[in-house]
């Protein structure tokens, strides 16, 4: 804007969203870092779903059947932090219980971006109370929307009862243009209008700015025609300054009960002087103390004030969004209690799910498997184990990439998931396994224990949601089968060989590869109980031998790993192995000791779950001063070297596969009992 402007300061709305601005602008000013010219322009578009439509209580944020608020365009984080500041946020404690301080105060948002502040550079989940999802790569927060609503609409399926209509909510998510571009949007949106989630809105900020300039540079398509076609209910509005429009269109997606809707919202990323206005140097840039004043000269705005926060603007927060959200809050809660003396079994369940507990017994139809040396596949004895808990856990529920048949993980007499059944428990995800994994993360967010299934290979497609859920720690379960250059016929492409090195590396994701069915079972125990840190079940396609627990030792993954088949005294030489390979180290044991050399097995289906136990313990299993050791696993040896010692050997994968029959390939590669044997030999010097 090149002329001076004078905003009507009288009316508390433009005063508000005009807060939201200055307070976006100083933060990243301060910090020297940041981006302030989404959240100036998307302040009137934000500050129109709180203040006029969402259903939230700032007195108690974690309200179950709240509304989600998601900013998938996570740049624009001063946006949030700003509305969650107006509005009063309470912050919660590490018990989810309202502490009546303010989740973002005034000198958190003086330290946008710097150490220990509540206000991080990207929103993060439990980190700051009101962030709902931890949001930063484009894409993600748009994909767990999706979840989410999908969260919403099975609570409402499975809780819902005639004069209690207590347990639905709405989805509302920013998405910039970046968001839009991304793949993992377009595989969310596809599913999303096949589901018809009605209770899902997206607005989308059609700026036509992303880092690099204009995105005509990179993107001509219509985007409301294409999410036409995905099945989306799409509106226009022209001006996001234009609150009534807006309002319009907000309420119209709440009249829309047969599909998502998408408001493509046109707003200007800059203020300011002729040079700043759609620049995107404002998008990912400081505006510099110059500018700065002249944008708030436009807003009429006192110049020289920083962190300014108007008297009145708090109280016209609490008026309407906070007086809005303590009197369906209250009502909910009230219709909540006679719920419970109505439907005392359903309360006592979604108080469960609520609170993060499983049921007394959860585990008790989990199969013991008898020995088999011709075996199963441990992807199949998952299957059985998966059922036994999903009878046991209704909340439990997911489903695969288009490859429920080859992961096991369709539950048994349960319904699918669909758009007339929105309280199916089998979800058909398509060939989208970076949207399933952004959707599992949503779903984990509002309470329920859901699951994600592809091969292993593909784990690659979904790592970015992977990742975020780890940094979220949230108990998602990621089902991985067809484990190695074991499945055989389809060759290296779809032979994983990097990825268990890959996943491990991730912090915080619990990887485990069990070595047969009953080390499936308990890995599934494990994985179940842990409430704050996701997992990964790495699962053959080939039979594996049961092994015989009454020779050898009963399974321990919780321990990550334990001493599996053991000598008299101390071994000469410990063979580790996880998955398939465990097998062929105990066939190598037994000829090792036929020829009298004690050796030790050691079972490592988790390097994160061993690395947590004490070091007494690891000592145990791997005495430091046996360093001849024979690492056995069909994949990349990357990282191993921890376990090998100096003096061992690692018999893993230093390149890609080949098409041909399972078993020909591993014996080409060497995974077989007479090259264990044949390197513990050579180790002791006896090849």
């Amino acid at each position: 804007m090149s002329e001076e402007k004078t905003h009507d300061t009288t009316d508390p709305d433009v005063l508000a969203i005009d807060t939201i601005r200055t307070l976006s602008m100083d933060a990243v000013e301060r910090a020297n870092s940041g981006h302030p010219g989404t959240p100036m322009a998307l302040a009137p578009v934000a500050y129109c779903i709180w203040q006029r439509f969402l259903r939230y209580d700032p007195e108690q944020p974690l309200w179950p059947a709240r509304d989600r608020f998601v900013l998938s365009a996570g740049h624009a984080s001063m946006l949030l932090y700003s509305l969650i500041h107006l509005a009063g946020v309470k912050k919660v404690d590490g018990e989810g219980k309202p502490t009546g301080r303010e989740a973002v105060t005034l000198e958190d948002i003086k330290a946008f971006r710097q150490l220990d502040s509540r206000c991080p550079g990207h929103p993060e989940y439990g980190h700051t109370t009101g962030v709902e999802i931890t949001t930063g790569p484009l894409g993600q927060g748009a994909a767990a929307s999706m979840g989410m609503a999908i969260a919403g609409r099975w609570m409402a399926g499975r809780f819902d009862r005639p004069g209690f209509e207590l347990f639905g909510f709405d989805v509302y998510a920013l998405a910039s243009d970046g968001d839009i571009m991304e793949g993992v949007s377009s595989e969310a949106a596809s599913l999303a209008g096949h589901l018809s989630l009605s209770n899902l809105c997206w607005v989308y900020d059609s700026n036509r700015v992303s880092i690099e300039g204009s995105t005509q540079l990179a993107m001509s398509e219509d985007v409301g025609r294409r999410f036409g076609a995905y099945g989306w209910n799409v509106l226009r509005v022209g001006d996001a300054n234009d609150l009534d429009e807006m309002a319009a269109a907000l309420a119209e997606f709440r009249k829309t009960d047969d599909r998502p809707t998408l408001i493509v919202v046109e707003s200007h990323i800059a203020y300011g002087s002729p040079g700043m206005q759609d620049s995107h140097e404002a998008h990912g840039a400081p505006l510099g103390e110059e500018e700065v004043k002249l944008t708030k000269r436009a807003y009429g705005w006192p110049e020289d004030e920083e962190f300014l926060v108007p008297d009145g603007v708090r109280d016209h927060f609490s008026e309407n969004l906070g007086a809005r959200g303590r009197e369906a809050s209250a009502l909910w809660r009230k219709l909540y209690s006679e719920y419970g003396k109505q439907h005392p079994e359903l309360a006592a369940e979604y108080g469960m799910i609520i609170d993060g507990r499983l049921p007394d017994g959860w585990d008790r139809e989990i199969p013991a498997f008898d020995s088999d040396e011709k075996g199963t596949a441990t992807r199949k004895a998952s299957g059985k184990v998966l059922n036994a808990i999903a009878r046991k856990v209704p909340w439990f529920l997911g489903g695969s990439a288009d490859l429920a048949p080859s992961n096991k993980t369709h539950i048994e007499g349960a319904a699918d998931l669909t758009a007339g059944t929105p309280g199916g428990r089998n979800f058909h995800f398509g060939v989208r396994e970076h949207a399933m994994c952004g959707a599992v993360s949503g779903m984990a967010l509002c309470g329920l224990r859901p699951y994600g299934a592809t091969f292993l290979v593909f784990s690659d497609y979904a790592r970015p949601a992977i990742r975020l859920a780890a940094l979220m720690k949230l108990p998602v379960v990621y089902v991985f089968t067809h484990d190695s250059i074991g499945l055989g016929e389809d060759g290296p492409t779809h032979q994983p060989v990097e990825h268990l090195a890959s996943l491990r590396a991730i912090p915080h994701l619990a990887v485990i590869r069990p070595a047969d069915a009953n080390e499936v079972a308990d890995a599934w125990r494990v994985v179940m109980s842990l409430r704050h840190r996701p997992s990964a079940l790495v699962l053959t396609r080939q039979s594996v031998p049961v092994l015989d627990r009454r020779r050898y030792a009963a399974s321990d993954v919780a321990r990550g790993a334990y001493v599996l088949a053991d000598c008299a005294g101390t071994p000469d030489v410990i063979l580790i192995g996880t998955g398939s390979e465990v097998s062929l180290c105990v066939e190598a044991h037994e000829r090792l000791s036929e020829d009298g050399v004690a050796s030790r097995v050691v079972s490592m289906p988790s390097w994160e779950l061993f690395e947590e136990q004490p070091r007494v313990y690891r000592e145990h299993v791997l005495p430091p001063e046996v360093s001849r050791r024979v690492v056995v696993e069909a994949g990349s040896g990357l990282g191993w070297e921890r376990y090998a010692s100096e003096d061992g050997v690692v018999i893993g994968m230093e390149g890609f596969g080949a098409s041909a029959p399972g078993g020909d390939l591993m014996r080409r590669f060497g995974f077989t009992a007479d090259n264990v044997v044949a390197a513990a030999s050579r180790l002791l010097g006896n090849g």
